[in-house]
This record gives structure tokens, C-alpha cells and sequence, in this order.
């Protein structure tokens, strides 16, 4: 009997029928692995006319491990097609883990992955060496290059790390490919590095863009680096964020967004502002690609990993992307809002302008799967100084979202939602209305809540563990309040 490669058998368990999962045991619209456990995406793109989404992989528990990639495709970037596992760390350059990266569809019609090798040590309680790989093929499967590590510890400025080393982004400008990794300065800490090739296997190190130094976090990962409506964008997930005064972050795993300008010819980015991705509690490794019409649309992992280990594993799968999401400049910041794809499953459709004073449910005003969009007429209610808004409610249990419009300041908290675990509940952001108006958009797919505020200024994810017959939404109000109402089911 011949032996199996280890992607064939990745790929041989994934599809046996003792684990193939039922739709109905999965969200609506978000993508959740195959089987076992998923958490970064990577190698999202656009390709064979349909959009392809990598991420990592550990088909046989719903635990991290040993990572490969799996791979699912979609229309219209809310329905995912499987197919089979992409990776397995099957070669001596990523032995101990096929990590993060990014693909790019090349002229000769194949689709190139670059990925992070993770290689075993040198002796026993050694560190494991990170260095950049790439594998070509047709869209479903993949070759290895012979060359790997493509871009190793050797391109390395001095003083940094060999093992903190990973998460390439490749995009192709001017004939030249590029991509940024994240890497860690003994100094300067987390630091993004900038390398170019005439050939996607001979590298050259070009240019340092951006560095923590101590300000944002330690250790960088995942980052992105794109132009967008005049602006460079340079996204990145930082680890052992501080808080800040001002709400803006978080302590511990964070996301962050730099925008600034940036000089193609001296490989030089200056910074102009920074702020949070998502504020939310579950968002982390947030990746983007050009989609054909021009859209930058981006998608995340919908964990956290202050909490993604000890919370219950309720599904034979776990871990999901977030819904992705269209992203655009307003007054110097970035902004998202959901893909307009999703307005093809509004099914039920309810409009009301209602006089708010004091707590009220609405009929057909209920869900764990919809689109509702809230305009608080605050200019015209100057006597309501707080609004809560109830979401997954019933049985004691709810998700609590308070406009707190004395203070200029909103509080996602899901401490009652039905979770036994001692982790993170809550977030408060600063949020003030916009000319008299504050906007508050709701997405709901079973098992989570994005939130969309002022109409994308400021996002904020989380997932909840209530029973799905829990779907009541309360409206309270400590005065007279002016709102409108949009409520879409979603199928």
C-alpha cells in the first residue's frame, strides 16, 4: 500500500462523510471551516471569475494545531463553496506550520500563494525559524517551490528576529512584485518590512515602512498595505496593545489602521493618522483585496485569542469570518460598511418612524438572522440622554447595546447573553452623533452581531452563545426620542 502525502490525507478526512457538517448546523452567511478549527484568513482574492478565500487550518480538532490551509470560494462573498484543503506543512521549509499570507493571480493564468514556512529547530527546545514560501497552481491545487524559503532569515536587517518573521502580503506594481512582512526589531519592536522581486523567487529587502516602537503593541501580524480613495493604508494586528484614555484601543490582541502618503519611488510611508479596525471583541488579522468593480473589501477572523481557547466548542467547527465588509475614507479616517451583496437576502422588509419614550417592541421586529439600520434623531430629542437596544433577547438572556448620549460614549456588552466563561464581555467606544444623528446598523447571522456605527465610522464585532430562540430586540429610552427604523430579515 502506497503512503499518503500529508495534504492527501488532510484532504481524505476533511471530505469523509462521518464529518461532513449540515448547513443548518452552520451561520447563514459567514464562513466557518470545513471541519475542525480555523482562524486567520489568508489568500483572499479574486480569480477564475469567482472570489477565493484561504485560511488557516486544523481539520482534525476544533483546537489549534499543526497549521495547513483550507480554501472555500464564493459568488457573491456570502455563500461558501469548500474545496478541498489547499496546504500541509509537508516540506523541511514549513514542517512545523504553514502560517499566514496572501495569493495573487498571475498572467499566465495560475493563482501564486505566499505563505509562511514555519521551520523545525535546530535542536530540542530551540525556537522554530519563520520564513517566506510560495506554491503556484490552477486555483485548487498546488505545487511547492523548490526554491523555499523564498525569503529567509538571510534578507533580514540586522537586529531582527528569525523567529517572529511572517504574514506576507504580495501584490504585483510596475512589472516588480512586493510584499510587506511583519517582523520584530529587538529595539523598535513589531515593524513592517518591505521586499521586491523581479521574479516572485528572488528577493530583495527594500525598505522598513512602519514600526511600533513600544507605541502600539509589541509584535505586528498580518498586515496589508494598499492605496484607497487618495490614501495609503497600512493595516496591521498588533499583540500586547495598551489602552488608551480615549477608548480607541484595547489591551491585549488589537487591530490597527495607519493611513498616511506614501512615495512609490523611495519606498517611504509616512504616517498622518492612526486609529482601531474594529473595536469590537471578536476581530483579529483583517486581509483586503481589489475586487473587479474597485471595491477594497476586506474580511476578518471573527475570534479573539484571549478567548478562542477556553470558550465552549459547541459545533464540530470552530472559528468564522467576519461578514465582509466595503471599506472607503471619510474625513481622514477608514470606514466600512457591509458588502451591498448582502442586500440580495433581504427577505421581510419593515420602515417605521416611531416616538420612542420609555421601552418598546415592534411587530415582526425580531431575528437572529437581519439587517436593521436605527437613526437616532438626537438633534430633535435633546431631553433623551440614553438608549439601550436588546438584541438575541428571551428566556433572561440578551446582548446589550447602550448609546450612552450624555457622555458621547457606546457600550456593547453581552455579559448576559448566556456565557459561562470569564472572558472579555465588553466594550465601550467613544461615539458622538453625526450633524444630530447618530446611526447604528445591525447585522445578526445566529451566533454573532456586527455593529456599523455612524454610518461606518466605527465598527464593532462579537460573538454570542445564546439559544437561537432567543431572538427578541427591546427598545428603551429614558426620554422622548426620535428614531427610525429599517428592519430586513435575512435568507
Amino acid at each position: 500500500m502506497s503512503k499518503t502525502t500529508m495534504l492527501e490525507d488532510a484532504r481524505r478526512y476533511e471530505q469523509a462523510p462521518s464529518n461532513t457538517i449540515p448547513a443548518g448546523e452552520r451561520p447563514g452567511f459567514h464562513m466557518t471551516p470545513r471541519t475542525g478549527w480555523t482562524n486567520d484568513p489568508n489568500g483572499f482574492c479574486f480569480y477564475g471569475g469567482q472570489y477565493h478565500l484561504f485560511h488557516q487550518y486544523y481539520p482534525y480538532d476544533t483546537v489549534w494545531g499543526p497549521m495547513h490551509w483550507g480554501h472555500v470560494t464564493s459568488k457573491d462573498l456570502l455563500h461558501w463553496d469548500y474545496l478541498p484543503a489547499a496546504l500541509a506543512p509537508d516540506t523541511p521549509a514549513d514542517a512545523a506550520g504553514c502560517f499566514s499570507g496572501s495569493a495573487l493571480p498571475l498572467e499566465d493564468g495560475r493563482l501564486m500563494l505566499m505563505y509562511t514556512g514555519v521551520q523545525r529547530p535546530a535542536a530540542p527546545g530551540q525556537p522554530e525559524p519563520q520564513a517566506q514560501c510560495i506554491a503556484l497552481g490552477d486555483g485548487q491545487d498546488f505545487e511547492k517551490c523548490a526554491q523555499n524559503p523564498v525569503i529567509g532569515a538571510d534578507l533580514l536587517p540586522e537586529g531582527y528576529s528569525k523567529t517572529d518573521f511572517r504574514d506576507p502580503k504580495i501584490w504585483k506594481e510596475d512589472g516588480r512584485y512586493f510584499c510587506v512582512v511583519a517582523g520584530m526589531h529587538e529595539t523598535d519592536r513589531g515593524s513592517i518590512l518591505l521586499y521586491q522581486s523581479e521574479d516572485a523567487r528572488t528577493w530583495r529587502y527594500a525598505a522598513r515602512l512602519a514600526a511600533s516602537c513600544g507605541e502600539y503593541g509589541g509584535m505586528w501580524e498580518c498586515p496589508d498595505f494598499f492605496p484607497l480613495e487618495g490614501t495609503q493604508v497600512l493595516l496591521v494586528s498588533p499583540v500586547e496593545m495598551q489602552p488608551t484614555p480615549d477608548l480607541e484601543y484595547r489591551p491585549g490582541h488589537g487591530t490597527l489602521a495607519l493611513l498616511g502618503q506614501y512615495d512609490a519611488g523611495t519606498h517611504h510611508f509616512v504616517r498622518q493618522s492612526a486609529q482601531a479596525i474594529d473595536q469590537g471583541l471578536d476581530f483579529y488579522a483583517p486581509q483586503t483585496l481589489l475586487a473587479p468593480d474597485g471595491r477594497r473589501i476586506m474580511i476578518a477572523w471573527m475570534e479573539n485569542w484571549a478567548t478562542c481557547r477556553t470558550v465552549p466548542r459547541p459545533h464540530r467547527w470552530f472559528g468564522s469570518m467576519t461578514l465582509p465588509r466595503e471599506l472607503f475614507v471619510r474625513d481622514g479616517r477608514l470606514c466600512q460598511r457591509p458588502v451591498r451583496e448582502l442586500e440580495q437576502m433581504w427577505r421581510t422588509t419593515l420602515c417605521r418612524d416611531v416616538l420612542l419614550d420609555g421601552e418598546s417592541r415592534f411587530d415582526g421586529v425580531k431575528g437572529r438572522m437581519l439587517d436593521m439600520t436605527l437613526v437616532l434623531d438626537t438633534g430633535a430629542s435633546p431631553e433623551c440622554r440614553r438608549f439601550t437596544l436588546h438584541l438575541a433577547e428571551g428566556e433572561g438572556l440578551f446582548t446589550e447595546v447602550v448609546c450612552d448620549l450624555a457622555h458621547g460614549e457606546l457600550l456593547l456588552d453581552r455579559s448576559q447573553s448566556g456565557t459561562v466563561q470569564d472572558i472579555p464581555h465588553s466594550r465601550r467606544i467613544r461615539l458622538l452623533p453625526r450633524q444630530g444623528k447618530l446611526t447604528m446598523r445591525v447585522v445578526m447571522d445566529t451566533e454573532s452581531i456586527e455593529l456599523f456605527l455612524n454610518e461606518g465610522e466605527r465598527a464593532m464585532t462579537a460573538c454570542i452563545s445564546t439559544p437561537l430562540r432567543a431572538d427578541g430586540i427591546r427598545f428603551m429610552s429614558d426620554g422622548p426620542l426620535r428614531m427610525h427604523l429599517e428592519h430586513h430579515t435575512l435568507g
